[in-house]
């Protein structure tokens, strides 16, 4: 923890503090941005971080050494009543403070303070701020290591993706019998290989009509065989596993032949077209130094794809954030399953990922990883898909 560059930001956005607490582990990124150990946590500990001045903590006396690795002053409460005079007193200056805190739930990955808790603190004075952003500065910001992780992971994943489709080309021309199962179980193990992790949450293998539920889990007994003129769909992601890197994240398309059909192509093309165009609203306005919103990335997508015709069937956000889990921290490209407002920020990696799905029939998502300099400059990492691969 950065004491000193999280007072800064707090002074930043007008804020008199950030209260953190957490009960049996449920604030994650608590204990990540101040750097706590994770051990038992069966009681409710309490950090405030004021603007200006010495942080305050609050530990219960059955587990009163839970916050000593923290700076400041940390006092002890035993029964509720003097937990909550002993809050009273440490926010009885501050009139606006963030929690871990998101209204109507716009972001759930922030919204992790229970409606008691909430509810408390509002009684004892403050007015509750969203500590959205806060988050994202210091939780979602990769850094040059993270960088560098992230780069390292995306030359592998790539290479193992190619590997895959050339694993079904090989049995296409062999007429071996190939299952989606077979072809993830491939991917898992050649990840355990090159020392990348997905965290038991295994890569996205579908043909033809699988992967029109875009989180389509292939198993031994659902599993499809490949065959001549299957459309096919690959999503794949991992990180370094020690010490843990920022995940890479990509989707892929192919047809198990040499001439792809028509709709096909066509919801290819106008996904294809949904990405470019958010990626180069993004790329333009960060040049030029104008704040950019998750939000407002994901309406110029939705806006090809719509326009294209294909817009009931794009069922999901654009895009997400990318950090050490798969699904991170900082800004989603979303304007449709919640409403993020927060910028795109420097130093931070997401995914722009939109997908057309024809239930019944088959489906396309084409996925790229999109890392913004500490210049402000919005760049791929890795290879981009441009057309469909060609399984012959």
């Amino acid at each position: 923890m950065n004491l000193t560059q999280i007072q800064s930001a707090l002074r930043q956005r007008n804020l008199d503090g950030w209260l953190f607490t957490d009960h049996h582990a449920r604030d994650p990124l608590a204990y990540r941005i101040l750097g706590l150990p994770t051990s038992m946590t069966s009681r409710r500990w309490w950090y405030f971080i004021p603007a200006q001045g010495t942080p305050k903590g609050l530990a219960h006396k059955v587990e009163p050494r839970k916050l000593d690795k923290l700076p400041g002053d940390i006092d002890h409460y035993l029964a509720w009543t003097e937990l909550h005079a002993k809050l009273k007193s440490i926010l009885s200056s501050s009139k606006r403070i963030a929690m871990q805190y998101s209204p109507n739930n716009d972001i759930p990955y922030i919204g992790l303070i229970d409606a008691g808790t909430i509810e408390l603190i509002r009684s004892l004075g403050p007015e509750i701020a969203t500590s959205a952003d806060l988050v994202q500065q210091f939780e979602a910001v990769a850094g040059q290591d993270g960088l560098e992780s992230h780069t390292w992971a995306g030359v592998l994943v790539q290479g193992i993706k190619d590997e895959a489709f050339q694993m079904m080309s090989d049995a296409l021309r062999e007429n071996h019998h190939l299952t989606e199962f077979q072809v993830k179980e491939h991917i898992v193990q050649r990840f355990a290989e090159e020392h990348l992790t997905c965290e038991g949450e295994s890569p996205i293998v579908g043909f033809n009509d699988h992967p029109a539920d875009p989180h389509f889990e292939p198993t031994a007994a659902n599993a499809y065989a490949l065959k001549r003129e299957d459309t096919v769909l690959l999503d794949l992601w991992a990180r370094r596993d020690d010490p843990p890197g920022i995940y890479y994240d990509i989707t892929w398309c192919a047809y198990a032949g040499t001439v792809p059909p028509p709709k096909y192509v066509s919801i290819f093309d106008a996904a294809r077209r949904g990405r470019d165009a958010a990626y180069a609203f993004i790329h333009k306005r960060l040049e030029a130094g104008t704040p950019t919103r998750g939000c407002d990335v994901d309406d110029v997508c939705r806006k090809v794809i719509n326009d294209a015709g294909y817009g009931p069937y794009f069922l999901h956000r654009t895009g997400h954030s990318i950090g050490t889990t798969v699904h991170g921290n900082g800004a989603n490209i979303d304007n449709l399953e919640t409403k993020d407002e927060r910028l795109i920020v420097p130093g931070t990696c997401f995914s722009i990922e939109p997908g057309i799905y024809l239930a019944g029939e088959m489906a396309v998502r084409t996925e790229i990883d999109v890392y913004v300099t500490p210049k402000g400059r919005a760049e791929v990492i890795g290879a981009v898909q441009d057309e469909l691969v060609l399984l012959a």
